[in-house]
């Protein structure tokens, strides 16, 4: 029933937070928060979001610390296309939904997708404003690009980004996303229930991910209308279900 305290601890400046998915993760993550904090001496904390779900944890992408660190990394790129494509954003458990709807894309509708796992969207909000703010101060200096602005640049589609917790944690990377951006998150009054049935409530699993995905391809005029409509039926997601913020 915790969809806030990640935007919370966005609110201490010296709470360094994280929402990893992979035991990698962690191991960067830990041992980053060490060294800062024995090491160096640094006046930071840190708070770690994780779960007790079993599930295989992947191989580290080669080259990934720095990125983890900073908050996004390049989990995998889809396939070589010329057709419609997405950019998929995760972090949590929610970034295997993430991971899932990028299969479906694929097998279902022919879309490939680039994943990105986005472990703190806390410090990539932190390290845009900081960057709008440097341009802001340095207006006859080469502007600085924030983290965000730098992993996406060439990337091809919407970005689509979903989580465990509410969309105002995401949301706060959309000055630095200069595509189309669409969030998904657990807004609404936290409940009991299993795993699989409250990410559909919420709507966030890997059909409403895949959902979103489609529907910004088809509101930039990359795929027909008719396929949001047809994936609404292939998934049973009904158009009449309460809005989770009302119930």
């Amino acid at each position: 029933e915790d969809g806030h305290s990640l935007v919370l601890s966005g609110l201490i400046p010296n709470c360094i937070s994280y929402d990893p998915t992979f035991a990698f993760e962690v191991a960067v993550i830990v041992q980053d928060g060490m060294r800062r904090m024995f090491q160096e001496q640094e006046d930071v904390f840190y708070y770690i979001t994780v779960m007790n779900e079993n599930y295989e944890h992947p191989e580290m992408p080669v080259g990934a610390e720095a990125d983890i660190i900073r908050g996004m990394y390049s989990f995998s790129k889809g396939g070589e296309s010329k057709g419609p494509r997405v950019q998929l954003l995760g972090s949590g458990t929610i970034f295997r939904e993430v991971i899932a709807a990028a299969d479906l894309l694929r097998v279902d509708w022919g879309i490939e997708a680039d994943l990105w796992g986005c472990p703190s969207f806390n410090e990539l909000a932190r390290n845009g404003l900081d960057a709008q703010r440097w341009n802001l101060l340095h207006p006859l200096e080469e502007p600085k690009v924030s983290h965000v602005e730098q992993k996406l640049a060439g990337a091809r589609g919407p970005v689509i980004a979903a989580t465990d917790y509410v969309r105002l944690f995401s949301e706060q990377i959309r000055p630095f996303v200069k595509a189309p951006y669409v969030t998904l998150g657990t807004d609404g009054f936290g409940r009991s229930d299993t795993r699989e049935k409250l990410r559909h409530f919420f709507e966030v699993d890997r059909h409403w991910v895949t959902l979103a995905a489609l529907k910004a391809l088809a509101d930039s005029g990359e795929i027909p209308r008719d396929k949001v409509a047809a994936a609404l039926v292939k998934y049973n997601l009904d158009p009449t279900k309460p809005n989770p913020l009302s119930v």
